[in-house]
């Protein structure tokens, strides 16, 4: 009896000591906040491991006190390491990223209302933070840089204003939006695209061919569309700061409050200097644009009791450029002695929408902006004043197989500038120019089976100028059982009117007279666009994704700037013909689980224009593009390395002449970085690299007579032609605008960011 009595404490003994010296590990496994099963949980140092259930819950028993290493991986998913201390406190949450998140990616501009990317029968490309944070820019146009088939285009060497270029079309045939609404356009396509605060900028979506059936007549070529975050989930506070080694200084900064019980708001602020005139290639004239710009963003939310949406927004900008001879200084502004370009620009902006209450899904989108322009191109002076206002209501109802999306549309836009455009026949009277423009869409996106849809849109506006204008659209989308393969078909129409003075900076520097053969008609277009994506997943953890689109693009009476004729004009007329925008896209993205990843795009186009039965290639169209985003995450050391570029084939150049010894091909021309990223803990991340690590610049004559910007020594014939002369044997006049890559060299750049999530 003392015998089993003795064994048996002797076993609660050992049992108690055993229980005291072992732990257990519980947790949860998330991906964007939904549960995550069959995830396997392996802790190395231990050899002990789970997988998670259902719901996203694991637990695993038996583990000794002390620092262990996890593991966490899934077929799809991103690979998950951490390091935990045992005892651990409470649950282990772990949230995972899905190797190709981009596809189920909640997208709106392809058909006005929420759908994933994998789903939606339009396609659409989406860039999230991470993305641009691999190569930090200070404005936007500069950031778009390395998106296949999308390329910033700088058209002078003296202010650097620019235009997004997609598919070989120019920056007018590309809406611009932020948070759907048409704020970036007209005379802000110009000097517009700079100040949207990078750290607010939740994400982009490019959808590459026309969308004028619910965006209107500019999205003939494609649209941007920026979307700034939610309130409800930006971080509390955010800061990123860098420099370069030409004195370029950046701030972005972005702060969450809120305002009572009721309104949530996001505040972000961008602030731009350089100061540091560099004339690097001995031409006389700056390199690179100086530049002071401040940049306020205000976002609120309203939480209502019906949980219906309301958001404004507000941004202000003013910008202070310049460029021109190195001893140019403010008080030589429109003078004839030194040469300078020099822009003022103040512009605000206010969008939202409002859910009406009630049980039918109705909404009201609105936008207002202005845009004031004081500038001068030597002694050209331009002021011009832009203001326009948009609203529109849209209606969405689902009946069986059937998403409806209808819409009442208006906008309305005002332009002024000191031009003899807004003026009077007999040019003794200002005229502003005041299109009305009313429009209405219908929209039915029919779901055929589980696998197939098929998209019919209209639209129908009316320009208070050119009259009526119709937009019929077309996209049907297959996909595999599996989703691993999805095909789309896209077709629609475009109409577009221009303005010359808004959009081609060419126009206003005063090296040539702009002259208009007749009454401008409006361009239309029709494309088709052919869209493929194949997923790859390996055993391993690996994932491959191919992208690839055939895009064909016909215009008819279009505006093309005539250069050649005459080198001291620029002629516009619209085409007696046609102009063709073809070519094929190629996109891959990866990830490794050793944490290597990136994309990699290609594109290959011809865009001509054909007149009088002669094909001619478009200026300033390359034929071949590639551009690349590779990074390499170093968890050990917390540290990841990204190499992003861009290579483009040679493109033509306007010259001024026969007699113009300036090549009229560019070089084949690689823009390259490299960038490492060092994180500190949860909240700060310090980064640096090397831009144009090639070190290539345009050649140094690329401006024409920069010695001699006010024509001094130019002597012209009575029809207004450069006769050849000793001092000037290639009859060149001053002309800045043969541009194709920017000025800037190599250079170092250093930064900090800090975020504080709650």
């Amino acid at each position: 009896m003392i015998t089993r009595l003795l064994l048996t404490l002797s076993f609660c003994y050992l049992l108690n000591g055993t229980a005291q010296g072992q732990h257990s590990l519980k947790g949860r496994v998330l991906s964007g906040g939904k549960a995550v099963e069959f995830a396997t949980i392996f802790l190395p140092d231990s050899g002990k491991g789970a997988v998670s259930e259902a719901d996203g819950h694991f637990q695993i028993f038996g583990l000794q006190k002390g620092r262990l290493k996890v593991e966490i991986s899934l077929l799809g998913f991103r690979r998950y390491v951490t390091e935990v201390e045992i005892p651990y406190e409470g649950a282990l949450i772990v949230e995972m990223e899905s190797l190709d998140s981009s596809l189920d990616e909640v997208v709106v501009s392809g058909t006005l209302q929420e759908v994933s990317r994998l789903n939606s029968p339009v396609p659409v490309e989406v860039y999230k933070e991470g993305f641009f944070k691999a190569n930090p820019t200070p404005s936007l146009f500069e950031s778009l840089q390395n998106i296949n088939g999308v390329r910033p285009q700088i058209n002078c060497n003296i202010c650097n204003t620019g235009d997004i270029h997609i598919n070989g079309l120019e920056g007018p045939y590309t809406m611009v939006l932020i948070d759907g609404m048409p704020i970036v356009s007209g005379l802000s396509t110009v000097y517009g695209l700079t100040g949207i605060p990078q750290s607010l900028i939740d994400r982009i979506e490019v959808v590459k061919g026309p969308a004028s059936t619910l965006y209107g007549s500019e999205a003939v070529g494609g649209l941007i569309n920026i979307i700034t975050k939610n309130p409800d989930l930006a971080p509390k506070v955010g800061v990123d700061a860098f420099s370069t080694g030409w004195g370029e200084y950046n701030l972005d900064l972005d702060i969450r409050s809120k305002w009572g019980r009721s309104v949530k708001s996001l505040t972000g602020i961008n602030a731009f200097y350089y100061d540091n005139p560099i004339d690097n290639n001995g031409d006389g004239m700056t390199d690179l644009t100086l530049a002071k710009r401040i940049s306020i963003f205000q976002k609120l939310a309203v939480d209502r009791a019906s949980k219906k949406g309301l958001n404004v927004a507000l941004r202000y900008l003013y910008e202070d450029r310049w460029g021109g001879q190195m001893d140019w200084t403010s008080t030589n502004r429109g003078g004839d002695e030194i040469y300078g370009e020099s822009i003022y620009t103040s512009r605000w902006e206010v969008f939202g929408n409002y859910e009406l209450p009630g049980s039918e899904k109705l909404n009201f989108q609105f936008s207002a902006n202005g845009h004031n322009q004081n500038s001068v191109y030597g002694d050209v002076i331009y002021i011009a004043d832009q203001t326009i206002a948009f609203g529109q209501l849209t209606w969405a109802e689902n009946l069986g197989n059937h998403q409806l999306l209808s819409g009442l549309a208006y906008r309305y836009t005002k332009y002024d500038d000191n031009t003899p455009a807004t003026s009077s026949v007999e040019l003794d009277l200002n005229q502003p120019s005041i299109i009305h423009l009313p429009g209405v869409f219908v929209q039915d996106e029919i779901k055929l089976t589980t696998s197939q849809s098929l998209l019919l849109g209209a639209r129908a506006d009316y320009n208070s100028i050119h009259g009526a204008i119709f937009s019929p659209r077309l996209n049907y989308k297959i996909s595999s059982a599996d989703q691993t393969m999805v095909f789309r078909l896209s077709a629609g129409n475009g109409f577009r009117v221009a303005n010359v003075f808004t959009e081609d900076h060419a126009a206003l520097t005063g090296a040539r007279e702009v002259v208009f053969e007749e009454e401008l008609q409006p361009e239309r277009s029709w494309n088709v666009n052919a869209n493929a994506i194949k997923k790859y997943y390996s055993s391993k953890g690996a994932f491959l994704s191919l992208d690839a689109s055939l895009f064909y693009t016909y215009f008819t009476n279009r505006i093309i700037p005539d250069y050649e004729t005459n080198p001291n004009q620029i002629i516009y007329a619209n085409l007696d013909g046609h102009a063709v925008s073809k070519g094929i896209s190629l996109n891959s993205n990866f990830a490794l689980p050793s944490g290597l990843e990136g994309s990699v795009g290609a594109t290959l186009m011809d865009v001509t224009f054909t007149e009088e039965g002669v094909s001619t290639r478009q200026l300033l169209s390359e034929r071949f593009s590639t551009v690349w985003n590779i990074g390499y995450t170093i968890y050990p050391l917390d540290l990841k390395i990204d190499y992003t570029g861009n290579l483009y084939s040679p493109m033509r150049l306007p010259l001024l002449g026969e007699l113009d010894d300036r090549p009229e091909f560019s070089p084949w021309w690689s823009i390259q970085n490299i960038q490492l990223t060092k994180s500190i803990g949860k909240k700060w991340e310090v980064y640096g690299g090397i831009k144009n690590l090639l070190n290539f610049t345009p050649p140094a004559n690329s401006i024409a007579r920069a010695f001699d910007p006010f024509d001094r020594g130019v002597e012209f014939g009575s029809d207004g032609s450069v006769i050849p002369t000793p001092n000037n044997p290639n009859a060149l006049t001053f002309d800045p605008t043969y541009m194709f890559a920017p000025n800037q060299g190599i250079r170092g750049f250093l930064g900090v960011r800090f975020t504080l999530l709650d």
